[in-house]
């Protein structure tokens, strides 16, 4: 029977799924393994099923030569070196789609909470500072008609569009292709170079893959164009960001303030940014709803039944291993 390697143990559907077809074997702990503990543990899989924060490169897939398949179990495959996996014939697959929605609900909740300074507020109210109504304290910024940019308009930066409607918001938008006439006005947006969606808008939200293109996207020179009383929202991929030029400047006043459920680093953050009032943190949780890392699972655990029963992948990442 063949093996099935779990990287993290993931909804019990999905594991479910795998046992009935294959000999499976879930990591353990509850924790990241190692590289090492990983290459000992799917040394003899055939199908292994991983995450994010799982860097599967071409020297770990030398140490597990039967390896056929390797299902990622989210959107971005970032973390896999396909190259890698096309040259030693290993097919890989993610879950797209699966996350759109509530990736987009996440970000919105980013969104509120940096501009009424939701996290502050529950601090100062725990912190038992709250004394009384004041006219003064804790003043935020209004949402409602104000200008978002939205860069990357794939599924989760449309599905972000649509629900600014409701807060009757200017939505424009940046990506290295632009939507037709008619896909623009169903999404009620407005296309922008970069330099002048940065330069106009009130809120940006980040929706884009990690690449050598978007790899510290924004920096120190998109920071001093922004306004300063601009807000960032990051639920993409943390290097997107260069998180140094970030923390320097809030630090110098040059936006308002930055909500993130990603990291440049991950999990560390970059020294300052902790400490800052101004800055609403999550930990990575974007897609992190029971329904949804449910429907991701099982849709990896599908993926990589079908590849391994030599089927046709569904969400097939290198196709030209497609037979």
């Amino acid at each position: 029977m063949k093996k099935v390697y779990v990287t993290r143990r993931v909804p019990q559907k999905a594991l479910d799924l795998l046992e009935a077809e294959f000999r499976l074997e879930v990591n353990p702990h509850d924790r990241i393994l190692t590289r090492e503990e990983l290459a000992e543990a799917a040394q003899d899989a055939e199908g292994l099923l991983c995450l994010l924060t799982d860097q599967i490169d071409g020297k770990l897939l030398d140490k597990m030569p039967r390896l056929k398949m390797v299902a990622n179990c989210a959107v971005g495959y970032d973390n896999i070196d396909v190259r890698a996996c096309t040259e030693r014939n290993i097919v890989v697959s993610n879950t797209p789609g699966v996350l759109t929605e509530t990736t987009a609900d996440m970000a919105w909740a980013l969104l509120m909470a940096a501009a009424r300074r939701v996290a502050e507020a529950d601090r100062y109210v725990r912190e038992e500072k709250f004394k009384a109504w004041a006219p003064m304290l804790l003043l935020g910024e209004d949402v409602y008609k104000r200008v978002l940019g939205i860069v990357g308009m794939g599924r989760i930066g449309a599905a972000v569009a649509k629900r600014a409607s409701g807060f009757n918001m200017t939505v424009l938008y940046y990506a290295p292709h632009r939507k037709s006439p008619q896909e623009e006005q169903e999404l009620g947006v407005e296309y922008r170079n970069l330099e002048d969606l940065i330069r106009e808008a009130d809120y940006i939200s980040l929706h884009v893959p990690l690449n050598e293109t978007t790899r510290h996207l924004l920096g120190r020179q998109e920071f001093k164009q922004m306004k300063q009383t601009a807000y960032l929202i990051n639920t993409s991929r943390g290097p997107v960001i260069d998180e140094k030029a970030l923390v320097e400047a809030l630090k110098n006043k040059e936006l308002a303030g930055a909500a993130l459920d990603v990291y440049e680093n991950e999990p560390q953050l970059e020294p300052g940014l902790a400490e800052m009032d101004n800055v609403t943190l999550a930990p990575h949780i974007a897609s992190a709803t029971v329904e949804t890392r449910t429907k991701m699972a099982v849709m990896a655990a599908e993926n990589l039944l079908a590849g391994l029963k030599g089927e046709k992948i569904p969400n097939l990442i290198n196709r030209e291993l497609e037979s």
